[in-house]
């Protein structure tokens, strides 16, 4: 499959459902449940904007065999056609009295029933995208103990197929030249929302699908939050502005950041560059198959001690990437997650330099069979400066 090519195959699909078929063999599970944009996609290559809409819910059953079932609204029904499934039940949502909920328990009910026990995502980093009045109701109506199959399912997606991996690779690569082209077409005088609004055309430009996640924030010498922004602040000269980004192309995220300096860089924010930028190395060279999150955490966190690091307010350095703009598990220092060949996954490296000032960098990796990949176009070790 060329890497420009959208969609996938069917056997991507059959292998998908065969896999996560095998998880439930060994969970004792009959079927299980998925709401979510990203969990109906995943399994049937339903791919709507409509989600955006909270109105409806929507549902996709996968049985213990065969092929994963569709209970959706009727507005959907010419769209999941389109897809691989071809067992796709209807209701005329929205219907807040009974919104798909008695459909979904008859076809969940007529499914063969050995271990009596039906799966949902419940655990962490999971949703129901439904009313949780609804979720009761369900697991009253179907004669299966309900249990939790979130990590089941979080786990699967945690590595990638060859086709995911392309996918992220050319948003990876289009939102490199289009951060490397920023300089080029921002001045001092320019707010945060001016920068950002020309990168987010720019990446359309380029062939991105869209950006739904694009955050600035400046300071002098740092700035004091990476969640936050952009707004009207001017960057001035001896500011320091953080841009991170997930951009999409073909509903596959990047998510990377790059620093700017303004007029130019002090130096206690080089040398806290030089720290992230060096720790990010060694976050790369420990990303192997068969090391932990928490080893590349370590790696990371010990660089940065050296230089003085005062501590990471974000929680974690880096996290797995996908479907998603951020995915399951975390480089935390907790986290005993193994790595393997497949895995695509940020490494961030972040830490306060000073009060109230903090440098993060970050860039997106595969891992392959010998080691770790850049999907992004490796920052440079000096930060550009816009004048």
């Amino acid at each position: 499959m060329s890497q420009f090519e959208r969609g996938f195959e069917p056997e991507e699909f059959e292998q998908r459902t065969a896999t996560v078929q095998a998880l439930m063999h060994d969970a004792r599970l009959d079927a299980i449940l998925v709401t979510t944009e990203a969990e109906i996609r995943y399994f049937t290559g339903f791919h709507s904007q409509f989600f955006e809409s909270p109105t409806r819910p929507w549902f996709v059953v996968v049985p213990a065999e065969g092929k994963p079932i569709a209970v959706i609204p009727a507005i959907g029904e010419s769209g999941m056609a389109a897809t691989w499934i071809d067992d796709i039940h209807t209701w005329p949502s929205p219907r807040p009295a009974d919104d798909g909920i008695s459909l979904l328990a008859k076809t969940i009910s007529s499914l063969p029933t050995r271990h009596g026990r039906f799966g949902m995502p419940l655990g962490p980093e999971s949703i129901l995208r439904m009313p949780a009045g609804d979720a009761r109701k369900l697991a009253d109506a179907i004669p299966h103990e309900v249990v939790d199959c979130a990590e089941m399912l979080l786990r699967q997606r945690y590595v990638k197929s060859p086709a995911e991996i392309e996918k992220i690779r050319r948003v990876c690569q289009i939102t490199s030249d289009a951060f490397e082209a920023l300089p080029g077409h921002s001045q001092i005088g320019d707010s945060e929302i001016d920068i950002t609004r020309r990168m987010r055309i720019d990446l359309l430009q380029r062939g991105a699908d869209g950006t739904p996640f694009m955050v600035a924030g400046s300071g002098a010498g740092g700035y004091d939050s990476i969640i936050m922004g952009p707004t009207q602040r001017q960057p001035e000269a001896g500011d320091v502005l953080i841009i991170d980004t997930g951009t999409v192309f073909d509903g596959y995220f990047c998510d990377f950041d790059r620093n700017f300096g303004f007029g130019h860089v002090a130096d206690d924010v080089r040398r806290a560059n030089t720290a992230v930028h060096q720790a990010l190395d060694a976050g790369f060279d420990a990303a192997r198959p068969g090391a932990r999150m928490c080893d590349v955490w370590s790696a990371m966190s010990r660089v940065m001690e050296e230089f003085g690091s005062l501590g990471n307010s974000i929680g974690r350095m880096g996290h797995g990437l996908g479907m998603l703009l951020t995915e399951w598990p975390s480089v935390h220092p907790d986290d005993q997650n193994i790595l393997e060949p497949g895995v695509v996954m940020t490494l961030e490296p972040g830490m306060t330099f000073a009060p109230g000032r903090q440098l993060v960098h970050e860039e997106n990796i595969v891992i392959t069979e010998s080691g770790a990949e850049y999907l992004t176009r490796r920052a440079p070790p000096e930060i550009p400066v816009i004048h």
